[in-house]
């Protein structure tokens, strides 16, 4: 996009102002990224591989968490609500899966899922590998798949997945009446 999203306005406040809130609801909340930039609004976690995209700051946010369970959500989903993120914890508590995660539009959503802490070694081996991809990493044996279906069996709808990719996107978020 061009410009850091964390920053973006949306409704009244930053995109970061939107995710800390909903996190918050449910956790104690750290930032994945810069010290410098982010230490004003959370507790910070660096990379400890930069450059990784997304599976760089899951693995640096699995290992530095001294907790079993850990909520990972992406700063530009402004429509989710935390009873979401209260929900994977429901689901994942009681099951043997490593990652709780729903499928939406026929993709998996990383970026909004319940991670045990045991998948930092399957992150730290995909990043060693070379590879950046999250997906790819996860195992049927241990993934607990959340299809749409059962999502909006309980009021919770695909556009609470819409982010922001692109300015077009960011303009229809904004333009969006929920």
């Amino acid at each position: 996009m061009g410009r850091d999203k964390a920053f973006l306005p949306f409704r009244g406040k930053t995109l970061l102002a939107h995710a800390l809130e909903v996190a918050s609801n449910v956790a104690k909340v750290y930032i994945v990224g810069s010290r410098n930039k982010f230490a004003d609004y959370a507790p910070v976690i660096e990379d400890l591989y930069d450059d990784r995209g997304p599976l760089g700051g899951i693995h640096a946010a699995l290992n530095a968490t001294m907790t079993d369970l850990n909520v990972i959500l992406a700063v530009d989903l402004p429509f989710l609500p935390p009873e979401f993120l209260l929900y994977l914890i429901e689901r994942i508590r009681v099951t043997a899966a490593v990652v709780a995660v729903a499928r939406v539009r026929g993709r998996l959503q990383p970026l909004c899922a319940a991670y045990r802490r045991a998948f930092r070694n399957r992150a730290e081996e995909g990043l060693r590998a070379g590879h950046n991809k999250i997906d790819a990493l996860f195992s049927p044996a241990d993934t607990l798949v959340i299809e749409e279906a059962e999502l909006v069996g309980l009021s919770f709808p695909a556009v609470i997945f819409d982010n922001v990719n692109t300015p077009e996107e960011y303009d229809r978020l904004n333009a969006a009446r929920l």
